[in-house]
């Protein structure tokens, strides 16, 4: 059986790129830790790495070596982390990068939080920038992309699917008809592009179609609860999550636009930098957030969730 501490700090090498920034993570001699790597690969007979004086290359057969020393060191780790959280009480600070459209769902799931956990201090960071969770001492992100985050780097927790829909007001769609895909770009719109004056939807037919929609919305803004509003204000068409926009068709509010196109769904993930070292307090996080975020956002289609402002709700609908 091969030694775990020469399993990590080759995996260590491999995430951090190289022999010298893996020594400083380490904190330990370059030259130690390039005798632990050696003796592994002369014990497996195989060559791992690839060097020389300016580069270093994982070999094929490494990177597939790599991937299972990963699951072998994050099952010693969660064996640690059991007997450690049976000791202890999570507590002290944990910093997570939120995208502002869950704001809703982990205003309803934090109470909760922190009456199992009331020794655990928060700190949220509401952005849809891609946070360097390194540079930026970011324990968790939260994101909702295309596709999973393939930073090697990172670890990936995934939560789940949202679905998003083309929406806007009644008396928008009675302003502007007939609304079809040609002419869709023209359209006053609503974007959660807020850097540029232009933007592009990405939308899927039923049948299989894809189109690229190229418009200029009238307003660019990455939180959900003002392009919530802007849209059920009949300011323009929205492209929303279906966690709102099916509230607001039950309410009667909005309306779908096009309804056989829709964009690809969006998978909601966790990422953190590693499953080695993680104190109790971001653990739990990560956890609790796995447990309640994918059920709270199917609530939020259900009828006896409130839409984001019920004072305003009521007024748009009066």
């Amino acid at each position: 059986m091969q030694d775990l501490n020469d399993l990590a700090l080759f995996a260590a090498v491999v995430r951090h790129n190289g022999f010298s920034a893996a020594a400083r993570a380490l904190n330990m001699p370059k030259s130690r830790l390039s005798k632990h790597v050696a003796r592994l690969e002369e014990q497996l007979d195989v060559r791992l790495l690839e060097r020389s004086t300016r580069k270093l290359r994982v070999t094929e057969i490494g990177q597939a070596f790599y991937e299972r020393c990963e699951g072998i060191l994050a099952g010693v780790e969660d064996a640690e982390a059991l007997i450690a959280a049976a000791r202890r009480e999570p507590s002290g600070v944990v910093r997570a990068a939120i995208p502002p459209g869950f704001s809703p769902m982990i205003a309803l799931i934090l109470p909760e939080f922190y009456r199992r956990y009331p020794q655990i201090r928060l700190l949220l960071t509401m952005t849809n920038r891609r946070v360097d969770l390194i540079e930026e001492r970011i324990d968790i992100a939260l994101r909702a992309r295309n596709q999973l985050d393939n930073d090697q780097t990172l670890i990936v927790r995934k939560l789940g699917e949202e679905s998003s829909a083309l929406v806007a007001s009644p008396a928008f769609l009675a302003r502007h008809p007939p609304v079809t895909i040609d002419t869709l770009g023209s359209l006053p719109t609503l974007s959660m592009n807020e850097r540029h004056l232009t933007d592009r939807w990405t939308l899927h037919h039923a049948d299989g179609r894809t189109v690229e929609v190229s418009h200029a919305p009238v307003l660019g803004c990455s939180d959900f609860t003002i392009l919530e509003r802007a849209a059920v204000e009949g300011v323009g068409i929205g492209l929303l999550p279906g966690s709102i926009s099916d509230r607001a068709f039950r309410a009667g509010i909005l309306a779908p636009v096009l309804p056989d196109w829709a964009a690809r769904d969006t998978i909601v993930h966790l990422v953190f930098p590693s499953r080695i070292g993680l104190l109790p307090a971001v653990r739990v996080l990560i956890d609790y957030l796995a447990e309640q975020l994918p059920p709270t956002l199917a609530r939020c289609r259900e009828r006896d969730v409130e839409p984001l402002d019920s004072r305003w709700l009521s007024r748009a609908i009066a």
